[in-house]
């Protein structure tokens, strides 16, 4: 299942050069998507997305069939917390795992948060997403979001065997619509997607990325309320 992922820690995807397209971070919460809160922080950082994810987004969600919208869990996670993520995970691996080398300790973590300085989410480039239903109830996606492989027995790469009909009919949905707006999923995560990051480029085998570790303003507006 996971030889056919290619990783984050891939030197692949460290290889892709950045050519920052210098848009800014915007808060989805002002232009109509449904934000869940599960991740919320402080600064509102974890609602936010380049600007140029946005219309995307919004496309897909328009793809979706009646009765069926997307839920915003998290988007832009600034560069600290990432790492602090990244060391916090392979501290678990590597104590349930005291054998392994620095190299199978970084790809195993890589499975479920990227590398820092590779993150698409501290690029603003990243949204972890799944479906909700006309009530606002999450729809069977066969494990939870943010579900780990060790938590979910494997079953949160997108492609895993022995889902559910439904789980896999659901999932086929999300991706169909995320696929036909231009973003691309991380295999290892079914709700992981993103455009213009180093991984979407290698993907789409473009020259280089579009977006790069960025900072969220200091003094971000307010939604806007509908």
């Amino acid at each position: 299942m996971s030889s056919s992922v290619v990783l984050m820690s891939d030197p692949r995807v460290a290889a892709i050069p950045v050519r920052d397209c210098g848009e800014v971070l915007v808060d989805v919460r002002a232009h109509g998507l449904t934000v869940d809160d599960r991740k919320r922080d402080g600064t509102g950082a974890w609602a936010h997305v380049r600007r140029g994810l946005l219309p995307r987004l919004l496309h897909a969600r328009s793809l979706l069939p009646a009765g069926t919208s997307l839920l915003f869990v998290e988007g832009f996670r600034p560069p600290a917390l990432q790492r602090r993520y990244f060391e916090e995970y392979s501290d678990r691996l590597a104590r349930v795992h005291p054998h392994w080398q620095a190299a199978e300790l970084r790809d195993a973590a890589s499975r479920f948060v990227s590398p820092p300085e590779i993150a698409p989410h501290s690029a603003g480039a990243a949204v972890d997403l799944t479906l909700i239903d006309h009530r606002g109830r999450e729809l069977d996606m066969g494990t939870d979001v943010n579900a780990s492989p060790e938590e979910s027995d494997g079953a949160c790469y997108t492609e895993a065997p022995g889902l559910s009909d439904r789980a896999r009919t659901n999932r086929a949905t999300l991706r169909r619509a995320l696929d036909s707006a231009g973003l691309i999923n991380y295999g290892t995560e079914w709700w992981h997607w993103s455009f213009g990051d180093r991984y979407w480029a290698m993907r789409t085998k473009q020259p280089a990325a579009l977006y790069g570790p960025v900072g969220l303003p200091d003094t971000a507006p307010p939604p806007r309320r509908s």
